[in-house]
């Protein structure tokens, strides 16, 4: 049998059941060769392996494309946010009688061409220095009593814990797991969240970051920076990437690290003038987009993959329809 056929058997359920029920120990589970070599799985032809392989082979390469094309595209950004807020590039530049590298003279213009003391050392003249508390508005969430079907049921509204996060590699979040009743909305201070709120997981671990591409409410491990402050989510985004030691650094607890609202607020920051950060935002927000755009893409052929994979290997599809099918859809 092709070995990249096998990697696809092992993935379906079923055969993922299989292997916990026929796991060994009780404290941890394990598998060994003798279990491993036992695994009920169909092989058909090696042609038909062959083909099925490349089907959702093909998939698998589109997915991964569409995910380095956004981390790509988020390193770009944040190559940008650490130039201009955390190195301070354009402004060195004006006050060594240079202009700044890749910009056009407008935005150079919004720059100061030289450096002022404050707490925090350095930084450009003109900036401000201020706290979270007072740039960005900060919320937090929490749970409904899950054994309260009325505020679960019907599912209406997504509610996000950092468990959706856990798993994920892109930065901005398009669906949770779980939702909650209008009922159970009503009993989370915070409410409905809108799209473009940045969360931030508080505890176990600290530091998940993610923009929400969809309303959502959250529960207690979040931080939420909504939008409408003076500085935008996007931004905080970034700034909470390069200094996530500094919010760690203010985290406390016995069983587990936290950093509470009240602890996160007074940390301190430099404040840009607006028209930097909106500056900033016209190059950012653009690139976040696509990114969105790519992720909802590659969770589409995620769910298409995961949908063809068990009907492939038991023969209920044909394979010259799904391959005309997949081929329409990557194209």
């Amino acid at each position: 049998a092709l070995a990249k056929y096998i990697s696809y058997c092992l993935r379906l359920p079923e055969t993922k059941d299989w292997l916990v029920r026929h796991a060994v120990g009780a404290t941890m589970p394990n598998l060994n060769t003798g279990i491993l070599s036992a695994v009920p799985i169909s092989i058909p032809p090696l042609i038909v392996q062959q083909a099925i392989s490349e089907i959702l082979g093909a998939l698998d390469d589109r997915i991964t494309l569409l995910r380095e094309t956004n981390a790509t595209l988020e390193a770009i950004a944040q190559a940008l946010f650490k130039s201009w807020f955390v190195d301070f590039d354009p402004v060195r530049a004006k006050a060594e009688g240079r202009s700044p590298d890749g910009m056009s003279d407008a935005t150079a213009a919004l720059f100061p061409d030289g450096f002022e003391e404050s707490e925090l050392g350095l930084v450009p003249r003109g900036w401000v220095l201020s706290t979270i508390g007072e740039a960005v508005m900060t919320v937090g969430g929490a749970t409904p009593d899950t054994k309260n079907d009325r505020f679960w049921q019907p599912a209406e509204h997504c509610w996000t814990s950092p468990k959706d996060l856990s798993g994920s590699t892109s930065p901005v979040m398009l669906d949770t797991e779980r939702r909650i009743s209008s009922e159970g909305l009503d009993r989370i201070g915070s409410g409905m969240l809108p799209r473009g709120t940045l969360l931030m997981s508080s505890r176990a671990p600290i530091g998940y970051l993610a923009l929400t591409a969809v309303p959502v409410a959250i529960n207690q491990g979040y931080i939420a920076m909504p939008p409408g402050s003076r500085l935008a989510p996007l931004y905080m985004y970034f700034w909470c990437k390069h200094n996530m030691n500094l919010i760690k650094d203010h985290a406390n607890g016995s069983t587990f690290m936290e950093i509470s609202k009240r602890a996160f607020r007074p940390i301190e920051l430099i404040v840009p003038p607006d028209d930097v950060a909106k500056a900033f935002l016209q190059v950012a927000e653009p690139l976040f987009e696509r990114i969105e755009q790519n992720e909802r893409q590659a969770q589409t052929l995620a769910t298409l993959r995961d949908t063809l994979l068990p009907r492939l290997i038991s023969g209920q599809l044909r394979l010259p329809e799904v391959n005309a099918e997949t081929m329409e859809t990557l194209v």
